[in-house]
């Protein structure tokens, strides 16, 4: 695996006002996503990956989404092995995100 590459969570929200075409990919448990998510983010459960990758898109930029970043991380890796190769890690997670 190479390195992951990341984005902030202040850089998502700047390029998402700037209205760049970023797909965010939500990977939290249902209930987790019910409290709020990104405006406009897909949800794709991490258990669900394996069965769902294919609504992910392989071309432009896909941020991938979770409370902290770790499940992200785990979906990274795995969309990774996959071949995909546009797809970023967004430090912090959510709990980061709900501090802008």
């Amino acid at each position: 695996m190479s390195e992951m590459r990341t984005i902030q969570p202040s850089d998502v929200k700047e390029r998402l006002q700037r209205g760049d075409p970023l797909i965010i990919v939500d990977v939290r448990e249902d209930e987790e996503v019910a409290a709020g998510m990104i405006p406009g983010a897909k949800h794709v459960v991490l258990g669900e990956l394996p069965e769902r990758y294919g609504e992910i898109p392989r071309e432009g930029e896909v941020v991938l989404v979770c409370r902290s970043g770790n499940r992200s991380g785990k979906a990274y890796g795995f969309l990774e092995s996959l071949g995909y190769s546009n797809i970023v890690n967004m430090t912090g997670g959510m709990l980061a995100w709900e501090k802008l």
